[in-house]
């Protein structure tokens, strides 16, 4: 008699397996229809109030029913504006700031002291040059804020007046692109200066011109170097609006009468 009731107890008790895929079940279509609804409006509030209950669905919740409706009324969201900026909006603690500058300087002056010290090496190697051909007097090189700076005198190069490089003095220029080879390569600015003595010839009106084409032929010769790429070169002109030296004197305008090959550091090339 025990057994049959024990069997008839057994049959009676339904099995509740089921749930378990059903609850799943419904939370699949709960998700879908979330879905299909905020697709129709999004902004940044329901997109985050979204986000937080796929987190919990698929990283640890239980069901449907642990989770608030994730959508509100607009009503509901202006009367609780302070809400909804704590869920959208994400500042950096003021520590974190500090500390992302400190490290963005730390980099900056790592790399500003490498590229300095690779313009120290290049002036090394033209001052070396300068010394073995007695080019004191003719060369200067000198390191400033803006890059290396290569100071020609135009007798080196030119005939008064003229803006074409003398055919004896190509070697030099040639022997000069050899000093500019570099790898990885940087921009190189030609610029020409002159004094402030007017001229007027049938080629040039003005020393502008002057200084512009001294400064065009000169990057001309020197990237006949097949190892120079044009791109990293490009000339300027500035007359006598840039001395260096005092135009009353016949000193001062032979310094400024000079043609410049600025090396640019790589940080204010990138920038």
């Amino acid at each position: 008699m025990s057994r049959r009731k024990r069997k008839k107890r057994d049959e009676n008790h339904s099995d509740e397996s089921w749930l378990l895929p059903y609850a799943d079940l419904l939370t699949l279509l709960l998700a879908l229809f979330i879905v299909l609804f905020s697709t129709s409006s999004v902004d940044a509030q329901k997109f985050q109030q979204l986000s937080q209950v796929f987190n919990g669905i698929f990283l640890g919740g239980t069901g449907p029913l642990d989770y608030q409706q994730p959508i509100e009324s607009d009503e509901h969201s202006k009367d609780q504006p302070k809400k909804s900026e704590e869920v959208t909006e994400y500042k950096e603690a003021p520590d974190e700031v500090d500390d992302n500058e400190a490290i963005k300087e730390s980099i900056e002056s790592i790399l500003d002291l490498e590229d300095q010290k690779e313009l120290e090496a290049i002036q090394s190697k033209i001052n070396a040059y300068i010394q073995k051909n007695d080019f004191h007097n003719k060369f200067d090189t000198s390191l400033t804020t803006e890059g290396l700076l290569l100071t020609i005198r135009d007798n080196v190069l030119f005939q008064s007046g003229r803006a074409e490089v003398r055919k004896e003095d190509e070697k030099t220029a040639r022997e000069l692109a050899v000093l500019l080879e570099m790898e990885p390569p940087r921009n190189i600015i030609i610029s020409g200066h002159t004094d402030n003595v007017p001229i007027r010839t049938a080629a040039y009106q003005s020393n502008w011109e002057l200084s512009v084409m001294r400064a065009v032929n000169f990057m001309k010769i020197l990237l006949k170097d097949e190892k120079l790429d044009p791109k990293w070169f490009s000339a300027k002109g500035y007359g006598e609006f840039q001395p260096i030296g005092n135009n009353d004197t016949d000193v001062g305008r032979a310094q400024n009468r000079r043609v410049e090959v600025l090396i640019l550091p790589r940080l204010k090339t990138d920038e």
